[in-house]
C-alpha cells in the first residue's frame, strides 16, 4: 500500500496490529492508543507534503511506533513523581486531583501546592529552573541543553538534586501530616 492511498485505508489495515505491538510495550491501553494516534498523526503530516520519502508504509509505521514507545518511556523516567515511593504517589495524586473532588481533597491540594512553592523557593535557581522546565513545562533535557548551552549531564545533575531535596521535604511534610492525627 502506498501513501497515495487513503490514510483511512492505511489506518484500517495497520492500526489493529500496531496497537497490539504498542500495547505489548506499555502498561495501559490508553497510553497505547495515544501513541498509536501520534503515529498516524505523523503519517498524515508526512504524507501531506508534495514528496514523501516513505517507501514501505508498514516498515515506516513500525519504526515510528517503536520510537514513540521509546520516547514515552524516556519521558516517564524523567518525571519525579513516578516512583515506587508511596509518599510521592500520595502527593502526586493530591497535586493533580480533579476540581470535582471532595472539598477536603481540594483544600489539601491547595495546601500541598503552597508547600511545593515553598520547597521550590528553597532550591538554588539553577536547580529550580531545570526542575520546573522539565516537570511543569514538559521540556526534554536535550531541548533545554540546546537552548541554554548547558551540557545535558549538568542539567540532569541539577534536576537530580532538586528531586532529592523535594523528596526529603515531602517526606517531612508527610510525617507532619500523619503525626497531627
Amino acid at each position: 500500500m502506498s501513501l497515495n492511498d487513503n490514510i483511512e485505508d492505511i489506518f484500517a489495515e495497520y492500526s489493529p496490529h500496531l496497537l497490539s505491538y504498542i500495547r505489548q510495550r506499555v502498561h495501559s491501553r490508553e497510553d497505547a492508543e495515544d501513541i498509536l494516534q501520534d503515529v498516524f498523526y505523523q503519517l498524515a503530516r508526512v504524507s501531506s507534503g508534495e514528496e514523501s520519502d516513505i517507501v514501505r508504509v508498514s516498515s515506516w509505521l513500525y519504526r515510528v511506533a517503536r520510537n514513540a514507545v521509546l520516547n514515552f518511556w524516556r519521558k516517564k523516567r524523567e518525571l519525579p513523581f513516578t516512583t515506587a515511593d508511596p509518599v510521592f504517589e500520595d502527593f502526586a495524586q493530591t497535586l493533580f486531583c480533579s476540581p470535582q473532588d471532595a472539598p477536603d481533597t481540594v483544600l489539601l491540594r491547595k495546601l500541598v501546592w503552597q508547600e511545593l512553592d515553598i520547597f521550590l523557593s528553597e532550591l538554588p535557581p539553577e536547580q529550580r529552573e531545570v526542575f520546573c522546565l522539565t516537570v511543569f513545562d514538559g521540556m526534554a533535557i536535550k531541548d533545554i541543553a540546546s537552548a541554554t548551552g548547558i551540557p545535558e549531564p549538568t542539567l540532569l545533575s541539577r534536576k537530580h538534586y532538586a528531586v532529592k531535596h523535594l523528596r526529603r521535604r515531602f517526606h517531612d511534610l508527610y510525617g507532619e501530616l500523619i503525626s497531627k492525627d
